[in-house]
């Protein structure tokens, strides 16, 4: 993923749109942007040469859901946009990847490690973060807002997994255990598998609680290459005893950058996927408001994405 400048989160005061950049941010290669219609639709080149293969990530202009004033492609339910604007959203979104006869299954996501394979498209929705399949027919989909999608191809196996890594999950390992299950349900080789990591936040904008540095060091041999600055909060303080502050009365550390995206790119490579194999679009959803949504930048009236992968019949 490409180093973005660090950046401080834009604050919005309530009730007022954010700003949204006149310009698009630049697509490099192997990813590219394919129009359809109004919609435009974020796909890997790699993944493009597999001809049995559908997959796409949404960016949010082109629905028909009404967010600050611009009609945008909100791909879930929530408080703000009515049922039947997502509904026609998924459709126009599924018909521009070619798969609008496909049922989709999305997943009630918890941020977890739960992991499901599907023979078939479930009556439910079932809890959990990441689903796998081999099966024609299906999409399988993960919502996002600044959370991590991934979508994983087996080119030799012609089976896929579409993956949720927010913090938790990716604390949780996610991304690491659903290589093993693709290596246990379908026979796949972790080294013949492709990756492509969507957009999501970036360092830049990625501010967390000191705390977390403590949880991911406790896990991971690399984690402190995750964090701008890798410390805790708990260090020795040799100032307090300088302004006069006793132990437990100072004042909270402050926040550090975590890089996401480099961290489930690490548990792909502890997995076994070939460092050529792993494609990064190093988009930063919160830099980028006119192409995505972003929950840390618009708050609860944010819309969301959608990542899908699926095999044609």
């Amino acid at each position: 993923m490409l180093a973005a400048p660090k950046s401080s989160p834009i604050r919005r005061k309530a009730g007022r749109p954010l700003p949204r950049p006149a310009a698009s941010p630049k697509i490099a290669k192997p990813w590219s942007l394919r129009s359809s219609g109004n919609l435009r639709i974020l796909e890997l080149d790699d993944f493009k040469k597999l001809p049995w293969l559908i997959h796409g990530f949404s960016t949010a202009p082109g629905g028909v859901s009404l967010l600050d004033g611009q009609r945008v492609l909100n791909l879930s339910f929530t408080d703000w946009d009515p049922r039947e604007n997502v509904l026609a959203n998924r459709k126009k979104f599924q018909a521009a990847l070619g798969a609008q006869k496909f049922p989709l299954i999305n997943l009630k996501q918890i941020h977890s490690a739960v992991i499901w394979p599907f023979a078939s498209a479930p009556k439910e929705p079932c809890k959990g973060d990441a689903s796998l399949t081999k099966i024609p027919g299906l999409l399988l989909g993960v919502q996002t807002a600044d959370c991590v999608p991934i979508l994983i191809v087996d080119p030799k196996k012609r089976a896929v997994a579409a993956i949720h890594a927010g913090w938790r999950g990716t604390l949780a390992r996610i991304l690491e255990k659903t290589v093993g299950e693709l290596v246990a349900n379908y026979n796949s080789n972790s080294s013949d598998l492709l990756a492509a990591i969507g957009p999501c936040i970036g360092p830049c904008c990625y501010e967390v609680g000191a705390e977390l540095v403590i949880q991911f060091t406790s896990q991971f041999a690399d984690a402190a290459n995750y964090f701008d600055e890798p410390r805790s909060g708990e260090e020795p303080n040799p100032l307090q005893w300088l302004n006069m502050r006793p132990p437990g009365h100072q004042p909270p550390p402050e926040n550090v950058h975590l890089d996401l995206p480099k961290a489930n790119r690490s548990q792909l490579l502890a997995a076994g996927l070939r460092r050529e194999n792993i494609f990064s679009s190093g988009l930063c959803t919160a830099c980028h408001p006119s192409l995505f949504f972003s929950y840390r930048k618009q708050g609860s009236r944010s819309g969301r994405l959608l990542s899908a992968i699926g095999i044609k019949k």
